[in-house]
């Protein structure tokens, strides 16, 4: 399985999201040029994150985003699977494409779907929060999404 720059974009944005919650609702420009990521791009991201129930938009003068949720409870897995869709590291795993012949049959399924349990347990056990606490302790060193 591979995150598209999408999916480590939009965890980077909700992170700087997160980090800066206490300044109100912040503009794309402010958190494009802090990540250094195009702003056009965020544009693309965002719809994503809205559907998804992420993010809160406030128009207007004061206007920008802000977490619509605790950092503590939103999880990597909740951000990448607005913007990736489905982490099924197969096709036949992914409910709407089942369309595999040999799904019955397979003697290879049981280790995508133990795969699949894993990466999925394993992005929704971490928050935006663990994030942030995680780069505090590791202060002063690069760390990169």
């Amino acid at each position: 399985m591979k995150i598209s720059t999408k999916g480590r974009y939009a965890l980077r944005m909700l992170v700087d999201l997160a980090e800066n919650q206490g300044e109100g609702y912040i503009s794309l420009n402010d958190i494009a040029s802090r990540q250094d990521i195009s702003k056009k791009y965020l544009e693309q991201i965002v719809p994503m994150l809205n559907k998804a129930g992420l993010l809160r938009t406030n128009r207007g003068n004061k206007g920008g985003y802000r977490l619509n949720k605790p950092a503590g409870n939103c999880t990597v897995g909740d951000v990448l699977r607005a913007t990736e869709g489905s982490l099924a590291p197969v096709s036949c795993l992914e409910y709407e494409v089942n369309d595999c012949p040999k799904l019955e049959s397979c003697n290879t399924l049981y280790v995508w779907e133990e795969f699949y349990a894993l990466t999925n347990r394993f992005f929704d056990s971490i928050t935006l929060q663990d994030i942030l606490e995680h780069n505090n302790e590791n202060a002063g060193g690069d760390y990169y999404i």
